[in-house]
């Protein structure tokens, strides 16, 4: 059996209807996500349509009312995508962030990276200390001295 006939049987079984359900979702998704700012998008997602509602979920709560407040752009863009919708709910869910994290570990850094990295932040600590320190002032000018200026 291939992997053709493998989502055939799975499309035609029981629950075939979750799925095609969850592959509309994932398209509208798709679809609504040129709507939203990158740094938005990458922490919210489509989670249902019902009852004339957007339903999204997001990962913290910034998000959650940075989306809420792109509410209007995102019902007018479903709308014109044929959707029945007149209203968003967003709701906050950890679990979201946690999967995120887990899906895209980060890439280990090489030591030639690590080098530069380190050699930066000393010359940068090194430039603060100098910024930092008191100048020191020729003896003229320390104090004040009584009497008219200059003298």
């Amino acid at each position: 059996m291939g992997p053709r006939a493998a989502l055939d049987a799975l499309f035609s079984g029981e629950n075939g209807h979750l799925l095609r359900r969850a592959q509309w979702l994932a398209s509208i998704d798709q679809l609504l996500r040129p709507y939203l700012a990158p740094e938005l998008a990458a922490h919210t997602r489509l989670a249902n349509v019902h009852n004339g509602r957007l339903h999204y979920v997001a990962d913290a709560p910034i998000w959650n009312s940075k989306l809420r407040l792109n509410g209007p752009t995102l019902v007018a863009a479903a709308q014109n995508l044929g959707l029945d919708v007149s209203s968003l709910s967003v709701r906050t869910s950890t679990a979201l962030a946690a999967r995120a994290q887990t899906a895209a570990p980060l890439p280990s850094m090489s030591a030639t990276a690590r080098a530069g990295l380190e050699a930066t932040l000393a010359l940068l600590r090194a430039n603060a200390d100098e910024v930092s320190a008191p100048a020191t002032l020729p003896r003229s000018r320390r104090g004040f001295r009584s009497g008219s200026p200059g003298s």
